[in-house]
Order: C-alpha cells, then structure tokens, then sequence
C-alpha cells in the first residue's frame, strides 16, 4: 500500500515539475471542447477535423497558459471588429503583438496536427 502511495506521489510531483504539464492541463475542458468545435466549424464541420483540431488545442496549451491563451485568442478573434469599440484590439502595439504571437502559435499547432 506504502508503495502505491510513493509511486503516485512521485508521478504528481513530476507532472508539477515537467515543463509544459501544468500548463497544458490549466486550460478547463470546457476551453479545449469551445476550441474544437469553433475549429471543426471553420473546417466545414468535417469529423476528421474532430482530432485534428483535439491536436491543436493540445499543443496550443503546451505553449500557453490558460490566462495567456484567452488574451491572445480574444485579441486576434476581435482584430476585426470595426468602429471604436475595435480599436481597444487593432491599435495598441502590445494587444497587436499578442494576436501575431497567437497567430503563429496556432499555425505552428496546425502544421503539427495536419491541418490545411
């Protein structure tokens, strides 16, 4: 029992301690389904993206943190919206940066899981 107990303990404290495991498991599973099901829309709702877009996620949360993740999508997602109100997303060099970053990111995320 004492042995059950060590070897749990020590797979734990090697989840905290590998870069890239906390941060991949900080994004809540409603984040990761919100993520797949915009995608798999984007992708004309075709079942093969239901993995494809499953792999994106996963490597997005191995290169961001659940906060940064949601700043940068919000970011790019709004980039477009036009009048005033957009502005707060198109002018700010930071928030401009941020969505080129996310850009990239989830580009790098969909050459790695197949996507076109």
């Amino acid at each position: 029992m004492r042995s059950t107990f060590t070897v749990a303990g020590a797979a734990l404290c090697a989840a905290i301690l590998v870069p890239g495991v906390a941060a991949a498991n900080d994004f809540p599973t409603t984040a990761r389904m919100e993520y797949v099901l915009e995608c798999m829309k984007d992708h004309g709702g075709k079942y093969e993206f239901l993995y494809k877009c499953s792999c994106a996620v996963d490597r997005i949360a191995d290169k961001l943190k659940y906060d940064d993740y949601l700043e940068a999508s919000t970011a790019l997602r709004h980039q477009s919206m036009a009048g005033e109100r957009g502005s707060e997303f198109r002018d700010p060099p930071k928030v401009r940066e941020m969505a080129k970053r996310y850009k990239a990111i989830q580009q790098q995320a969909g050459d790695a899981c197949l996507m076109k």
